[in-house]
């Protein structure tokens, strides 16, 4: 057998530089390139590699490494899951800043391999420097936190084990079902050492990402199900941007008259001035949506996986006979609220389903002009939030109305965490698929900006705009410096309301004063952060770092700069200064947070008892 003598991070690079999947026919490189920040547990091993033998894989330079792992998540969700970066880090604290970006991949069914330095496995120098030592078992380290947050993980203790470990890890991160954070931790003196290497294990590799076919008495428990109902709601979540399937789910629609609802993965499956799409659904859902939802007979949940936000905490549906039919393709979840499953893949069992219904003459019993009523209220309130003007102040809801209407059709917006994602997804007019990113499984602060890189990344030649509050800005915005290295541009449009508005707005819905939320200073008398917000200028961080910046309080100056910030070279941040409290809520939809049923506080006992009444009319399965 011919053999090859190479690192063990020499060949792994060479392995990963050979795999390809084949989707439809098309082969695409699979994995991009690598990013990485070096350390004393990576530097001199696969940092050699990545020098010396990269072949044709990019390298990245990362500044954070929760950041950079973060940026790779996003690059693989807007590949449409269909390519990669990997992330490179040292042992310690670099590999666990990127435990936190996992767990994010994880949730949201996204492709993320990390390569995190480890101890040396022949232990000579131990205790090295930023080695975990557990006394009562020293076969750990702090990679061992990626165990519960990766789909598999796996130590490469000697430089033979990188070949099943590599076609482990190449199984889960091409599996539809399976995909997640893939961890193969890396012992720093194993990443040196040589070994002989086969040389068919660097031969190309296409992973067929075959589309899983429903099975046929699935489509005939769903169809004869559908049959006896009047009122349909299709949920069209991630799984639907994954399997390509946008034209097969508005056709369906279409040909039986039911109306679409979206989750937060979901959003931009159809137009959104499709006379069938009702908008986001659940805590964050629009009117027509959640009235929809309350009273269907049958929910077809396609590609989602039923998240308390969808589902308004198991209270979205009020039908007593309303019966769910799933369709996904991990097993998983579509076993999920104890519906009908098929389990397969979201084109696939639509265009299944369509042939059912349509020998069966299926149409739903919605009334003449019923959704277009719904449909039509609806726009109405989204005009009227985006055109809300404040006296004091430039309003969020105001403040996305100009952005959207500025945007162009095609340019893709990124988010995550605090009140944005709330009001995006209600408020936000998507005009074209998988132009609305949204990491919304994790809710992670801080993934907005790198999100935005990734994002970039994957859509060279197209304008990426973070939409990012202050409070995820300040915790994580360090790949805004990897962009400008890159020439890599990106927009940021930070809204600035002085602090975790979010939650703040929450706690005071549930009987709170409103405590330590807010950017404020902390007052001597008091001794508590009730003081005068912080002014901070954002604009003048991003300049220092080598970005174009603006500050805008008003409609017009919010326009005028979205304008210039699409003519910068550069990226380009824009400050926006927006009332406190001016984001949208509501509209018939709950989410359960638990509120004690003991306070010196009468609003929080009044509080608990609405909450243990809602709780009362949610479903429990």
């Amino acid at each position: 057998m011919k053999t090859i003598k190479l690192s063990m991070a020499q060949a792994l690079l060479r392995f990963l530089d050979n795999q390809y999947v084949s989707v439809d026919g098309e082969e695409i490189k699979f994995v991009k390139g690598v990013m990485g920040i070096f350390g004393h547990g990576n530097v001199t091993g696969i940092g050699e590699a990545l020098e010396r033998s990269p072949g044709s894989l990019a390298f990245i330079q990362g500044k954070n490494e929760q950041g950079m792992a973060h940026a790779a998540a996003a690059f693989a969700k807007q590949s449409g899951r269909k390519q990669i970066f990997a992330c490179t880090s040292s042992i310690g604290p670099g590999a666990l800043n990127m435990v936190t970006a996992a767990g994010t991949a994880t949730v949201n069914r996204i492709p993320l391999l990390l390569l995190p330095g480890d101890n040396f496995a022949c232990r000579q120098p131990d205790p090295v420097l930023q080695q975990l030592e557990v006394p009562s078992d020293y076969t750990v380290s702090a990679v061992d936190a990626f165990k519960p947050v990766s789909r598999y993980w796996d130590r490469i203790a000697r430089p033979e084990q990188l070949m099943t470990a590599a076609l482990q890890a190449m199984r889960v991160l091409t599996d539809p079902a399976e995909t997640g954070a893939v961890t193969l931790a890396l012992p720093q003196d194993v990443q040196a050492e040589t070994y002989d290497y086969p040389a068919a294990f660097f031969d190309k590799r296409v992973h067929v990402l075959d589309r899983r076919p429903p099975a046929r008495e699935a489509i005939r428990r769903a169809a004869e199900l559908l049959t006896g109902k009047r009122k349909p709601l299709l949920i069209a979540g991630g799984g639907v941007h994954y399997s390509d399937a946008t034209a097969e789910v508005a056709a369906f629609a279409s040909a039986f008259g039911i109306p679409v609802a979206e989750t937060q993965a979901g959003k931009s499956a159809l137009p959104w001035d499709h006379p069938l799409n009702m908008g986001g659904v659940g805590v964050t859902g629009t009117l027509a949506a959640n009235r929809l939802a309350k009273e269907a007979d049958v929910i077809i949940g396609v590609g989602t996986r039923y998240s308390d936000f969808t589902t308004a905490s198991k209270s979205a549906f009020g039908n007593p006979d309303a019966h769910f039919i799933n369709i996904n393709v991990s097993a998983f979840d579509s076993a999920k609220l104890s519906g009908i499953a098929v389990t397969a893949d979201a084109k696939e069992a639509i265009r299944a389903l369509h042939d059912a219904l349509a020998e069966a003459n299926f149409a739903s019993g919605y009334g003449a002009g019923e959704l277009a009523v719904l449909k039509g209220e609806w726009n109405r309130e989204v005009d009227r939030l985006y055109a809300n003007e404040h006296e004091a102040g430039l309003a969020q809801t105001r403040a996305l109305g100009v952005i959207n209407e500025a945007l162009h059709p095609s340019d893709v917006i990124v988010a995550a965490a605090g009140s944005l994602p709330g009001d995006l997804h209600r408020l936000w007019r998507s005009a074209e698929p998988k132009t609305y990113h949204m990491e919304y499984g994790f809710s992670c602060m801080g993934y907005e900006v790198s999100g935005a890189f990734g994002a970039a990344l994957a859509e060279p030649g197209g304008d990426v705009y973070a939409v990012v509050g202050d409070g995820s800005y300040l915790m994580l915005h360090s790949e805004l410096v990897t962009s400008l290295q890159e020439g890599v541009k990106i927009t940021v449009l930070l809204f600035d309301n002085s602090g975790f508005q979010c939650i703040h707005n929450l706690q005071r819905g549930q009987g709170s004063d409103g405590f330590g939320n807010e950017f404020r200073y902390r007052e001597r008398a008091t001794g508590r952060l009730t003081g005068n917000y912080m002014p901070m200028d954002f604009a003048a961080h991003a300049r220092s770092l080598g970005a174009s910046a603006y500050t805008v309080r008003t409609s017009e100056e919010l326009r005028e700069a979205i304008e210039q910030a699409r003519k910068e070279p550069v990226s380009t941040l824009i400050e926006i200064k927006v009332l406190p409290g001016t984001n949208t809520d509501g509209y018939e939809s709950w989410w359960r947070v638990d509120v004690p049923s003991v306070s010196e506080s009468p609003k929080v006992a009044s509080a608990h008892r609405a909450m243990a009444e809602r709780i009362g009319q949610a479903r429990e399965l």
